[in-house]
């Protein structure tokens, strides 16, 4: 064999060398495990005679051609040994004989690709990360997207009855990227597990965040086995909470306290809306229910005469902004707003507002479902996790503390 993309590496590598001699090993190891393999395969060294049990005679035939093989490590080199002779072809496991990148690589390229590289930049921070041998392509990007595609369909099928939410948080999510008609939406579903995990459940392009569109998802959730959850928690849109009490009457109701604030303060001029503000977030962060509407009394007090319209927007389904008080309060920070998705959002539309990759829905809806996924290996689980499993055995709570149930069943007992 020889010497391949060897550069300076010594055989003590300082610093400087490390990465080339890492990849120089792995290089070389490779090459004696396709020896090896070749061995085995005629059932004898190199240099030694075996005749089959049909009287043929299996031998080896040099090398194919140097063959680039990107890693996670960087781009190797390797030559195949070739067979001859025999009546079943020599088929590398090691090396298949169409693979040019590992496993590995696989799985990254696309999690680069969507952290923010541009088609165009693309193909320059890959050969940085894995040398100028990386057998890449313009194809390679396309073949990404169909197989984007055909998982993004396989995993709207793939059955929920396994699943056990305790939270669910919706939204639209308008983006420009890909989305020709500027009605369309994207409906976003993100669940608590009751292990206090979170997972992504739903990415759909809908219209407006219509009853409609929001319907079709939810039923097609319970139609593969999800359960109602006991608390979602979404925005003002009509459409989710409409279609939640047609498909999930059971689960409780929780409005967004950040597009409440933003709805009411539109109300308040410029120079109040900092108290105005101050005011509502009192509000929130009230211990108890009671204290909540008391809170609620004294901004009317302050603002109703002079702004009765930002006291009529926040008053208005006041039960839906005081749900979360049923349940522990250390889940009252995850449960108050849609943060939850809003968060890795915020990352999706500054990766499609940067690269306006995709045309169709279909295709901008996949990339950002591929996007959300991503994300999802990221996102912490809910403070306090133990809890989430007492919610979804349906344990009570008030003001976000656990009800003693226990103690009433033993005084019947007794008596």
């Amino acid at each position: 064999m020889t010497k391949m993309d060897a550069g300076d590496v010594t055989s003590s590598p300082n610093w400087e060398t490390l990465e080339s001699f890492v990849r120089l090993e792995a290089q070389h190891f490779i090459q004696r495990v396709l020896e090896e393999e070749v061995a085995e395969f005629l059932g004898r060294k190199k240099s030694e005679r075996r005749t089959t049990a049909e009287g043929n005679e299996g031998y080896r035939n040099g090398y194919g051609k140097p063959r680039r093989l990107s890693l996670s490590v960087g781009t190797v080199a390797v030559r195949r040994p070739r067979v001859r002779g025999v009546d079943e072809p020599f088929e590398s496991k090691v090396l298949p004989l169409f693979k040019r990148q590992s496993k590995e690589l696989q799985a990254l390229l696309p999690e680069l690709y969507l952290h923010g590289l541009a088609l165009r930049d693309f193909d320059l921070a890959m050969r940085g990360l894995l040398g100028d041998g990386a057998p890449l392509s313009p194809a390679t990007m396309v073949r990404l997207k169909s197989q984007w595609a055909v998982e993004y369909d396989a995993w709207k099928r793939r059955d929920l009855a396994a699943l056990e939410v305790v939270y669910l948080w919706g939204d639209g999510i308008y983006v420009k990227a890909g989305l020709e008609d500027a009605k369309a939406a994207l409906l976003v579903l993100i669940g608590a597990c009751s292990d206090g995990s979170k997972v992504v459940l739903a990415v759909e392009s809908g219209h407006r965040e219509s009853t409609e569109s929001w319907s079709g998802v939810l039923r097609d959730l319970k139609a593969r086995g999800l359960r109602a959850p006991k608390l979602t928690a979404g925005d003002g849109g009509l459409g989710l909470w409409a279609a939640l009490r047609g498909v999930y009457p059971e689960s409780a109701e929780q409005r967004c306290w950040n597009h409440k604030m933003v709805n009411v303060l539109d109300q308040l001029p410029k120079k109040l809306q900092e108290k105005g503000k101050a005011a509502l977030q009192k509000i929130w962060h009230a211990e108890h229910v009671a204290d909540a509407e008391q809170w609620q009394q004294e901004f009317r007090k302050t603002f109703g005469a002079p702004y009765p319209k930002a006291v009529e927007i926040l008053e208005k389904d006041w039960p839906m902004l005081t749900a979360y008080y049923a349940f522990p309060k250390e889940h009252w920070k995850h449960l108050r707003t849609t943060n939850i998705i809003e968060s890795p959002f915020a990352a999706v539309r500054l990766r499609t507002s940067a690269a306006k990759r995709f045309k169709r829905v279909d295709h901008a809806t996949a990339m950002i479902w591929r996007l959300l996924l991503v994300a999802e290996k990221t996102f912490r689980r809910l403070n306090a996790p133990e809890l989430c499993a007492d919610v979804y055995r349906g344990t009570p709570y008030a003001d976000g503390v656990r009800l003693n149930t226990e103690e009433p069943n033993r005084k019947r007992v007794a008596a």
